[in-house]
């Protein structure tokens, strides 16, 4: 066969007449209209074009893999390229060939190749049923995993999902970044639900879940490589974290004693919060029997970091003991009013306690945020801090088969230094009272 050319590519297109009736004249023709036409390059070995019965006709290479086998791999429709331009990229294409490639299997392998959401549906089922390990060593926390299902849904499957995991570029991660920082994921409310902003935040950690999600996918071969490995988070470190000052402390203490029409269940574990420095799920989860008066302390038996011991003041350790408990097969401080859960609505209740307080930007975070500066104010150190708040880090051990004196005694003082300012008001018109009893008469009916 000759070189392939354009005139030799029109030669060899069938041909149709008496309309669309497909027929070519002699039997050499009529041959070929019922089955493949394959001409083969005489100057490039392995390169040939090829038309179907239909009329269509494509560029295409064979060749044998380093294992022997005879492949066929499609280069582009004719009506794609010039001969000339297949030509050149049936040579770089055999090149690969001669060094070891084997196309068909490469495209093969693009096109089965995992998408995004392919790969974050894998590691759902695989840290769900306790398959990969997180921090420690240790199946992914349950309450981790319903953070990284709402990342999943609301950022990175709009985005991201339907694209191949091997087709992302770091440019790719980064954009995505950048695109969920300027809120391109953000959405309203939906029942119960929390709004999706965006912002530079939830767009760094949900970068650092997908670099982790592939991280796992690569180690295990069901990706090859882990396409954000070297991602440049955005950085947060300009954002000034929010906290109450003793006198806002006093004005939230004054509306949550004036909230008469609030939950005394919300109103405590509000309390709880500011006196402990605990995460909001913390607090609502706690259990009354990890709760040890004689330490003073809570035995987390699980947390973010594992399971801990951690510190509390006695003030804190009187509200706690002092709940009701919510029925006999209940086992949280703070129970649900309606069935045999813990309480949930205390982020509306602390909002309703806000506006009365005309305190702004006020969340549970807020106050555990509050406890750790209070902290700060009274002189203890970053490490004591920590080990207050929970906090891993080099030198700060939470998994504790005794609690060091230091920390209790941090505990009880930050609480106090909190309460009293809770309490400031109540103890302000206490006082006044009192000082309108006339000398000599009975004042123990005015005590608070």
């Amino acid at each position: 066969m000759a070189r392939i050319t354009k005139r030799l590519v029109e030669a060899l297109r069938p041909k149709k007449a008496n309309g669309d009736d497909p027929q070519a004249p002699g039997a050499a023709d009529e041959a070929r209209s019922k089955k493949d036409v394959v001409a083969w390059d005489d100057e490039l070995r392995g390169f040939g074009v090829r038309f179907k019965p239909s009329g269509a006709g494509a560029y295409i290479i064979q060749y044998r893999n380093a294992e022997g086998r005879s492949k066929r791999l499609t280069l582009s429709s004719v009506a794609e390229l010039t001969p000339e331009e297949a030509r050149k990229l049936a040579r770089t294409k055999l090149s690969d060939v001669a060094k070891g490639a084997d196309p068909v299997e490469e495209k093969r392998a693009i096109r089965t190749a995992p998408t995004v959401g392919e790969v974050c549906d894998w590691y759902l089922e695989r840290a769900e049923s306790g398959e990969l390990l997180g921090r420690r060593r240790r199946p992914i926390a349950k309450k981790t995993l319903v953070l990284d299902r709402s990342r999943i849904e609301t950022h990175i499957r709009p985005l991201l999902g339907d694209r191949k995991v091997q087709s992302l570029k770091l440019i790719d991660i980064e954009r995505f970044q950048a695109d969920v920082v300027a809120g391109k994921t953000a959405k309203p409310r939906s029942g119960r639900g929390g709004v999706a902003t965006g912002g530079a935040g939830v767009a760094g950690r949900t970068v650092g879940m997908l670099h982790t999600i592939f991280e796992h996918a690569a180690r295990l071969n069901v990706i090859a490589d882990n396409p954000a490995r070297g991602v440049r988070k955005v950085s947060t470190d300009n954002k000034i974290e929010r906290r109450l000052s003793l006198g806002e402390i006093d004005a939230l203490g004054r509306a949550m004693r004036e909230a008469t029409e609030e939950s005394p269940v919300a109103l405590a574990a509000i309390r709880s919060i500011l006196l402990t420095g605990f995460r909001r799920m913390e607090v609502l989860t706690l259990e009354r029997a990890w709760i040890d008066p004689e330490a003073p302390c809570v035995r987390f038996p699980t947390t973010k970091s594992g399971a801990q011991l951690r510190a509390i003041g006695r003030t804190a350790l009187t509200l706690l003991l002092a709940q009701p408990a919510g029925g006999a097969d209940n086992p949280y401080v703070f129970p649900s009013e309606i069935g045999d859960g813990h309480f949930v609505g205390i982020v509306r209740v602390l909002q309703r306690l806000c506006l009365a307080a005309k305190l702004k930007d006020v969340t549970p975070h807020v106050l555990r945020h509050t406890f750790a500066s209070i902290a700060g104010d009274l002189g203890f150190s970053e490490l004591t801090i920590a080990g207050l708040l929970g906090h891993t880090g080099r030198g700060v051990t939470q998994r504790y088969v005794h609690l060091d004196k230091a920390l209790v005694l941090a505990a009880d003082k930050v609480a106090e230094e909190i309460a009293t300012a809770l309490d400031a008001g109540s103890k302000r018109v206490h006082d006044k009272r009192l000082a309108t009893v006339p000398e000599g008469e009975p004042r123990h009916a005015l005590v608070a």
